[in-house]
């Protein structure tokens, strides 16, 4: 293999060498029955591995069945679901990339419809369920009205947290993403917009990131020592009053202190009246932030869409790795085309593949 691009060039992150920086973002397909991956996942993130990616990783998994967005989420609350997250390592990995998966609570935005059928609140004669949170603040008037969880109910999900961390290290996984983003619950202890609590939960900063940073300490305690922990988060809220990128360079350090290894730099999610217009790159101004400043590897997301961008993220210190999602849905196979526009000649275009490799000069 031959490679002059910082995008194709491996990364290393504690022990595990990954190939190439081109990581594939968590993107929910709402194609589940009672949380296990079937044949859908295993093509879906399989074929991501085999098109060239350096990290593969799951959708947002449910570390309990109320924690999924919609009843057709992927979890991994029960033994049952290792051997299906298993056979998705197992194949991410024959191709050659790291596996990866985020575990999840959708807190106060769960038991809703697939996006293609409505994206509706559903009730319980529908398979929905009663959302919980920090607060009885919903999300909007759409969704529902969560029920406050108490801080036994707390203790409780920093051990499901945990539990799953442990399934996901016996079904095979290289990486543990936690999602403390995009308003969901994690992110709804950490802001003061969905947090109103008044006990050790609420309040200050360092109150509303207690929950989060339990979780931290509770997955870094069973995850091994060798292997890299990621978190995402939302840099910004894009509301007045709410979380911002100062809150986020002080949440990350903390994070850092309790042994996440790569912040995950996303934004927004956790109020319909953000003010947020995307433009290409515009999260990477956050990960760049987070990594001076926190001193703690970043990847950079969003509305990147073209291999010399991504290359020139990573060539003037922005970030340390590419989240890709939408483009990788349009054509699983970029990262082998991007390669080839960066002048890298990779060896890992399938054998299967290979009468139509494209390669730098082609």
């Amino acid at each position: 293999m031959s490679s002059i691009s910082k995008l194709f060039s491996s990364i290393q992150l504690r022990d595990l060498t990954i190939r190439n920086r081109l990581f594939v973002s968590p993107m929910c397909q709402y194609s589940s029955e009672d949380g296990a991956p079937n044949e859908w996942h295993r093509v879906h993130l399989g074929t991501r591995a085999s098109g060239g990616a350096g990290l593969v990783m799951t959708e947002a998994t449910a570390v309990e069945p109320r924690g999924r967005i919609s009843p057709w989420d992927l979890g991994i609350w029960d033994d049952s679901q290792i051997d299906g997250f298993r056979a998705v390592a197992d194949f991410i990995h024959s191709q050659g990339a790291a596996a990866a998966i985020q575990l999840a609570h959708a807190g106060r935005k769960a038991s809703t419809a697939q996006p293609w059928n409505g994206g509706k609140l559903l009730g319980e004669s529908d398979g929905g369920w009663q959302p919980v949170g920090p607060s009885d603040l919903p999300y909007d008037e759409n969704l529902a009205v969560p029920r406050r969880l108490n801080v036994a109910e707390i203790d409780a999900l920093v051990k499901e947290w945990r539990a799953a961390a442990e399934r996901s290290l016996v079904a095979g996984f290289d990486v543990v993403e936690l999602h403390f983003a995009h308003g969901y619950l994690a992110h709804e202890f950490l802001s003061p917009i969905s947090n109103d609590r008044e006990d050790e939960y609420g309040g200050s900063a360092e109150n509303r990131a207690r929950f989060p940073l339990q979780i931290a300490k509770a997955v870094r305690e069973v995850w091994p020592d060798h292997l890299p922990l990621f978190a995402r988060i939302s840099a910004t809220e894009y509301v007045e009053g709410g979380w911002d990128l100062n809150d986020s360079i002080r949440f990350s350090g903390w994070l850092k202190d309790a042994g996440v290894d790569l912040i995950d730099t996303s934004s927004g999610g956790n109020s319909p009246a953000q003010t947020l217009t995307p433009f290409t790159g515009y999260q990477v101004p956050f990960a760049e932030e987070i990594r001076k400043q926190a001193g703690i590897a970043t990847g950079a997301v969003g509305m990147i869409t073209e291999a010399q961008q991504a290359e020139q993220i990573l060539q003037s210190g922005q970030a340390d790795a590419i989240f890709v999602g939408r483009e990788l849905l349009r054509n699983p196979y970029w990262p082998l085309h991007a390669a080839a526009e960066l002048g890298d000649r990779l060896d890992y275009w399938p054998d299967q593949y290979l009468r139509a490799a494209v390669y730098p000069g082609d």
